[in-house]
């Protein structure tokens, strides 16, 4: 028998009622009813209540304990007055006849028993406390779980999973580099993988069929709600002889499955998945990361506004901006003021104002009355309005117009209440761009992934405008959430070499950053493709946690440091001489 237990606090039942029992836990609560002290004794399993009779000598060391402290406890199982059907364990309680003090708590920084406003830095100091609440445990046991199941459904698939270095070379891939010195070669630097993407490549040139592993990734990247600074797990995988269709029927049955095992009563979109170009997701949602949950759709209507009659939009099309426009149904009879702050929330993110067509019980309203009766029914026609709707009307340069529409979309379907309750919808964003001009200097850059296959190989290369080029480039969303980014990858040395020279690297910055894998190639290297669904998003759904880390075990705060370790810190200047590196002070300060 173990020394400290027999049963866990999870586990007892009415059947139990008359077992002499041994439990071990960390007192959750405490109650004195004055002639009795009910303490909830808490383990990994659950909770059972505990009753210490005052004629007993444990009465007064009981009371001596705070909560937290970790306790064992001797005595008889029996049947609760007071039935507690809540707890699982609620049908029974243990007469304590014995006890022992295994460690003495002292005042806890903030409450565990019960949810209260401590501030998040205090809570990731005392993370271990933190993961004592039961939502919190709740969601690693979830985390636990959903890794399990990507596992199980990968290998059911024919996938095996291998484990990539975690010391690598530096590379350009979008975002900065977490550094490592070398002791033994001075003046140079590992790399921690931003992903472990040219060693999966690497996989399939040397044969290996199907790669997963439940893969660690660094970046260096500023912290969001749903992005994690410094860390974070994906499931990593990669195919030969694959096109982009067979990554799609591996990950929807993956992620279908893990979804569904854990939705708890909750919608979840079943393959196929809906596919969606980048540039028709830009238009119809102002958003390569589309919440399908929200049933309002964007629409182009700048070939409305030539001789519309508002003249204002007219010109501005004319001058080659462009209009958005998205129809609300039911929502004409809404007050002026309705749509006046609309129009203030627009001049507040600088677009100059928000227009409207409204076919109110009472007429139409707002710009329809500048319109003729014909121009009426064409917009009417043109937007497929009926009695009752309206459609809001934006104007500007286009990047900008789309995002500020889906922003709009977005703030209109949570303030209207449109986003469909308790749903996983998923989605494939396709089409991607090969590459985009950055806004500052004018070059020509990658917009996704370099490594990726561009549409139509070599000849789109050389032959087509470098911002007219597609790649086979996906990503794959929920809820407005992306979950991976994926590609079928360009596995031939020259296609690879060029589409770099347009990005403006030569053959000399290939050969150096992505030796070992474009040597590979020269060698003869399968066509293959693949993706990396991020397990830390995926279990923020499952969990509905708005934050990302409610479900890492011990996160980063938003300034990416951890203050329960204190880490980042400094080191001693010995070891600074053993890494041949220098500490130059920042001349700011």
């Amino acid at each position: 028998m173990n020394e400290y237990r027999n049963f866990t606090c999870g586990q007892l039942r009415a059947a139990d009622a008359g077992k002499r029992v041994k439990l071990a836990g960390w007192i959750h609560r405490k109650r004195n009813l004055g002639n009795l002290c009910f303490v909830d004794l808490r383990d990994h399993y659950g909770i059972t209540q505990c009753v210490f009779d005052s004629n007993s000598s444990l009465f007064a060391q009981i009371q001596d304990l705070r909560a937290e402290s970790v306790i064992g406890v001797d005595g008889i199982a029996v049947i609760r007055e007071s039935i507690n059907p809540n707890l699982p364990t609620g049908e029974i309680e243990i007469k304590v006849d014995a006890l022992q003090v295994y460690s003495k708590a002292e005042i806890l920084p903030f409450q565990i028993a019960v949810e209260d406003d401590a501030p998040e830095d205090i809570r990731l100091k005392y993370r271990f406390l933190d993961l004592r609440k039961e939502k919190l445990h709740k969601n690693m046991l979830l985390r636990s779980k959903v890794i399990a199941s990507m596992r199980r459904l990968m290998l059911e698939q024919g996938f095996i999973e291998y484990q990539t270095p975690i010391l690598t070379a530096s590379s350009p891939e979008g975002a900065r580099d977490f550094l490592v010195p070398s002791r033994v070669n001075p003046g140079k630097f590992y790399a921690l993988p931003q992903a472990p993407q040219q060693f999966k490549q690497l996989l399939m040139v040397s044969g290996f069929d199907k790669y997963f592993q439940i893969a660690p990734c660094f970046r260096d990247e500023d912290p969001r709600a749903d992005r994690s600074p410094g860390e974070f797990y994906q499931l990593d995988m990669e195919m030969s002889f694959a096109t982009q269709e067979d990554v799609f029927a591996v990950l929807e049955k993956t992620l279908s499955g893990v979804f569904t095992e854990f939705a708890n009563g909750r919608t979840v979109d079943q393959p196929p998945y809906r596919r969606i170009p980048y540039r028709e997701s830009m238009i119809k949602y102002g958003s390569d990361k589309p919440d399908l949950r929200n049933p309002l759709e964007i629409m182009d209507a700048t070939e409305f506004f030539h001789n519309s009659g508002f003249g204002i939009y007219d010109s501005k099309v004319e001058q080659g901006e462009q209009v958005r426009g998205i129809v609300v149904k039911s929502i004409a009879d809404k007050p002026r003021s309705f749509f006046d702050k609309l129009d203030a929330y627009a001049k507040e993110e600088g677009m100059g104002g928000m227009a409207y067509i409204a076919l109110s019980a009472n007429g139409a309203k707002g710009i329809a009355k500048l319109f003729t009766e014909e121009k009426l029914s064409q917009a009417k026609e043109f937007f497929g309005l009926d009695d009752g709707d309206a459609v809001l009307l934006m104007v500007g340069q286009v990047d900008k117009l789309n995002k500020f529409a889906g922003q709009t979309r977005t703030k209109l379907g949570t303030e209207l209440d449109l986003i469909e309750k308790n749903a996983f919808r998923f989605c494939w964003i396709v089409d991607f761009p090969m590459f985009e001009r950055n806004e500052e200097t004018g070059a020509i850059e990658f917009s996704h992934n370099p490594f990726s296959m561009p549409q139509g190989g070599m000849d789109a290369l050389l032959n087509k405008d470098p911002l007219d080029i597609l790649a086979y480039q996906y990503d794959i969303v929920c809820n407005g959430i992306e979950l991976s980014s994926g590609a079928v990858r360009n596995h031939e040395p020259d296609i690879m070499y060029k589409a770099f020279e347009i990005a403006g690297y030569d053959h000399s910055v290939v050969d150096n950053k992505f030796g070992g894998m474009i040597s590979a190639f020269k060698y003869g290297a399968p066509p293959h493709a693949g993706c990396a669904p991020g397990v830390d998003r995926t279990v923020m759904l499952l969990a509905d946690e708005p934050n990302i880390r409610e479900v890492i075990l011990f996160p980063l705060n938003g300034k990416a440091q951890d203050l329960m370790m204190q880490a980042p810190n400094y080191v001693t200047e010995q070891q600074l001489q053993e890494l041949h590196i220098k500490i130059v002070e920042d001349e700011k300060k």
